[in-house]
């Protein structure tokens, strides 16, 4: 599992959760804390944060670190990841995986490839997803929520 942070000009480094499960404590100690609220300090007040509804995203002691960091979270519709642009950014960073040339054989080459592919993908890439937000959401309400085309 892993988790990343992007924005137009800009990016968080890639982390990876390689060993247990994700809980909502644990969302808070290595992703919130460490990555959202540094990210969120870099940009202004304006900064509105997207996760998706993943249950430990969503529990109490998440919105309360949320509400004490001053961190707007995008209200977030259940099963939508077609409106997600961070899901076309890891389909992009998977692909690059997929391609190399020696391909990741255990769970120690699969988090350096990663890395090292996350770092590589075009900021063009990252800034293009962000600026579809607005096309994206436009597309959902004139569907009336139905699918997407992204």
């Amino acid at each position: 599992m892993g988790w990343d942070g992007i924005m137009i000009n800009g990016r968080t480094r890639l982390h990876v959760v390689a060993n247990g499960t994700m809980t909502g404590q644990r969302y808070i100690d290595e992703v919130l804390l460490p990555h959202v609220r540094l990210f969120r300090g870099a940009v202004s007040d304006k900064f509105v944060f997207i996760d998706d509804n993943a249950t430990c995203h969503r529990t109490l002691a998440v919105q309360d670190c949320l509400d004490s960091e001053g961190i707007h979270r995008l209200v977030w519709p259940a099963r939508s990841p077609d409106l997600n642009p961070i899901e076309n950014v890891w389909d992009a960073l998977g692909r690059q995986v997929a391609g190399r040339n020696d391909p990741p054989t255990n769970k120690n080459t699969l988090i350096c490839a990663l890395t090292e592919e996350w770092d590589k993908l075009p900021q063009q890439l990252l800034d293009n997803v962000v600026q579809s937000m607005v096309r994206r959401v436009e597309c959902c309400i004139t569907l009336h929520g139905g699918h997407i085309p992204y």
